[in-house]
């Protein structure tokens, strides 16, 4: 077993590699992110040390390598974190969201075909869904998920399950709907999609409810 020693002062509450299998990132109650490369032959190097949250750190989250060397960020504080790394080994935030009344629990990027959007989930009891516009600038939309908080969220694959691997190239399966399924404090897991003609979230289904789940 091998075991990889970190300079985290508490709690270590989540570990996530990035695309390519080189980066890790690690998120504590320290209040801190670190990210370390990891080199074959099981050298492990401390790359970065990422502070700005003001509590515990509940997420990190990788973003699709084609959008840069992206990792957000969720906490105790009520606060999402989007870093970048600019240059090797320099990292800074690009962007900060703080629309929540509570902790912010969970996050979760969008399948890549469906642009840069971070989905967070709040023991407020709302969602929220960030989204990078062509101008670099971020738009936040939000929506009433759970009536006393939400602790999960994740998002369905872009094309229906067996598409991708029975056309000929991904663009040969039609693109499905943004969605996304949420579980809260409620004893309830529901199914969100995007409604284009109303530009607003909807809840399309609970578990049991008919509703085919997805899967890879």
């Amino acid at each position: 077993m091998e075991k990889i020693p970190t300079a985290h002062e508490d709690l270590i509450h989540d570990v996530q590699l990035d695309y390519y299998g080189k980066r890790l990132a690690t998120c504590s109650s320290d209040r801190t992110v670190k990210v370390y490369d990891v080199m074959e032959g099981g050298e492990r190097k401390q790359v970065a040390d990422l502070k700005g949250h003001d509590g515990p750190v509940w997420q990190v989250a990788w973003a699709h390598p084609k959008f840069g060397t992206l990792l957000a960020s969720c906490s105790y504080d009520r606060q999402i974190f989007v870093w970048k790394e600019h240059t090797p080994g320099q990292w800074g935030q690009v962007y900060q969201c703080r629309e929540h009344e509570g902790s912010v629990n969970s996050i979760a990027w969008c399948p890549v075909e469906h642009g840069l959007c971070l989905a967070c989930a709040s023991s407020d009891g709302r969602v929220s869904v960030l989204t990078r516009q062509a101008d670099d600038s971020w738009t936040v939309k939000r929506f009433n998920a759970h009536q006393i908080g939400c602790n999960a969220v994740s998002w369905a694959p872009a094309f229906p399950a067996g598409a991708v691997l029975s056309a000929a190239s991904p663009t040969g399966a039609a693109l499905q709907p943004m969605r996304l399924v949420t579980g809260g404090c409620d004893n309830l897991v529901k199914i969100w999609r995007y409604a284009e003609d109303r530009d607003d979230w909807v809840e399309e289904s609970s578990p049991g409810q008919g509703d085919t789940p997805w899967g890879g």
